[in-house]
């Protein structure tokens, strides 16, 4: 008797245990907080596109470095290069004087050989890029660059002179050298005729002995 109201104890107690265990089981999980995202990246807002070189003014033959920014991540852009002469002597370019006291505008010829005047580049994730250009015509060029996908675009001028030429010679400077000139000129007939002198004497000398 004693034996079977104790395995009864233990069943109840074990059932009552069982009970809170069940329910906690059937209870519905909670659904993943939204903070264990991994982040989401901002939305691209591209800035106003802007094209530009590095230096403003250069002489045939050097190279500039085109930098674009604002334009539509990995796109290509259409850079065309308009080239117009120039109608004045360019800053930095000094009119050439006469003897007479008037100038003359040392303007370049323009067109001298085919440079690529279409060309494209691939724009960074950023909208941005960096192209090397070297000109071969003088004139102001002007650098136009449009983007295929999203239409932005923007353009930048560039002056290209001539070689650097010699300091342009006046009139004051050129009667210097030829007064310079003349003198030597004159010494050297000087000492000619007294070479010649001397010559004579000594042939005379010789044929009194």
């Amino acid at each position: 008797m004693r034996l079977s109201r104790i395995i009864m104890a233990l069943t109840v107690g074990l059932a009552v245990v069982a009970v809170p265990t069940a329910a906690g089981a059937a209870q519905p999980q909670p659904a993943p907080s939204a903070t264990t995202d991994p982040p989401q990246p901002p939305p691209y807002t591209p800035a106003n596109p802007s094209l530009t070189v590095n230096r403003p003014t250069i002489f045939i033959g050097e190279t500039v470095i085109l930098t674009g920014t604002g334009f539509g991540p990995n796109e290509t852009v259409d850079i065309v290069v308009t080239v117009a002469p120039f109608a004045a002597p360019a800053g930095g370019q000094a009119p050439a004087h006469r003897s007479d006291g008037s100038t003359v505008a040392m303007a370049p010829v323009a067109y001298q050989a085919s440079a690529p005047l279409n060309f494209t580049v691939e724009t960074n994730a950023q909208g941005g890029f960096t192209k090397h250009y070297k000109p071969s015509v003088t004139g102001l060029l002007t650098f136009t660059a449009t983007g295929r996908e999203s239409g932005r675009t923007a353009s930048t001028e560039l002056r290209v002179l001539h070689k650097k030429q010699p300091l342009p010679v006046t009139g004051d400077s050129i009667g210097t050298p030829m007064k310079l000139g003349g003198g030597l000129v004159g010494a050297g007939a000087v000492m000619l005729l007294l070479t010649l002198a001397w010559r004579r004497r000594q042939r005379l000398g010789g044929a009194a002995h």
